[in-house]
């Protein structure tokens, strides 16, 4: 049975369930302890905290960052993030700005492609959460303009799509400085997802190394059990920490579930033991009770 759920979002950035009800999930499955990783945000870190704290639950601030690398761009965790960063704040604050803008070019280009959709149609999808490209692809469904998620991102919202617009992130040299400045851990997310091959995403994975990497997200609901395994000796090999996560959306990606992924993640609490290990051989707290962030 898994123990711990470290890469999981809720409505406040593309999940489908408020942080108070991802944190009863999590108690509901068994979980001694879960972090909550929403894109680009720390907006729901208090209200998880406050939540988790009274069922019991222990619980780490994270966020999911999206950065580039040369030509690369891919995901890093963020975990043990403070929420008194003001710097931190600020870059994550351009990031929405920015997302904003971008929103309403998508609705431009839908708009100009026969797609009769507004920005209202897309926010009543959102809820209380920021708006991101799930939320348009519900709102296209629930009219008869796609079939389904994929087909909306297929045709018109993923990167190849008819109505794409990339939206702008921050480079993998200053995210690593912002977050080793604050004492937060940085991981690499879902490694399989950046598309590199063996050799080449050990090179880059020793590259970021350099400027303050400090895991690798081994455990992930999309990693076969020998790309685990593969991973799992890539972070030996490198003297990196591991970390693991099921990526949890809630209803939204029905096939993706708490703490089990796809039915075959089992991640056990001595990961999170170990993350913090080396958090204490770098000076750095451990604490992952909620009341450290008040």
């Amino acid at each position: 049975m898994p123990e711990i759920d470290l890469h999981t979002h809720s409505s406040i950035s593309d999940g489908s369930m408020s942080p108070e009800e991802l944190m009863a999930a999590a108690k509901t499955a068994g979980l001694k302890a879960i972090a909550l990783t929403d894109h680009d945000t720390l907006d729901g870190l208090e209200r998880a905290a406050t939540a988790a704290k009274e069922i019991g639950l222990e619980f780490i601030p994270g966020c999911e960052l999206t950065v580039t690398h040369e030509t690369l761009r891919f995901h890093m965790l963020a975990l043990w993030l403070p929420l008194d960063a003001p710097d931190i704040q600020s870059a994550l604050d351009e990031i929405i700005r920015h997302r904003n803008e971008r929103n309403h070019i998508i609705i431009q280009k839908l708009n100009d492609l026969g797609i009769n959709l507004s920005y209202d149609d897309v926010l009543a999808k959102a809820g209380d959460g920021a708006v991101g490209r799930p939320h348009f692809a519900a709102a296209m469904m629930e009219k008869g303009f796609v079939t389904s998620a994929q087909d909306a991102f297929d045709r018109y919202l993923g990167a190849n799509g008819k109505a794409y617009e990339p939206k702008k992130v921050l480079t993998a040299a200053h995210s690593l400085e912002l977050l080793q400045r604050h004492g937060a851990t940085p991981v690499l997310a879902h490694p399989c997802q950046i598309g590199l091959g063996k050799d080449e995403l050990a090179s880059l994975i020793l590259t970021l190394k350099g400027m303050g990497l400090d895991a690798i997200e081994a455990y992930y609901s999309d990693h076969s059990p020998s790309q685990t395994r593969s991973f799992l000796e890539l972070a030996r090999r490198l003297d990196l920490g591991v970390a693991g996560g099921s990526d949890f959306h809630g209803p939204i990606k029905p096939d993706i579930r708490l703490g089990t992924g796809r039915g075959r993640l089992d991640i056990p609490y001595s990961v999170l033991e170990d993350l913090k290990k080396r958090r204490r051989d770098k000076g750095l707290p451990t604490e992952t009770t909620p009341t450290v962030l008040f």
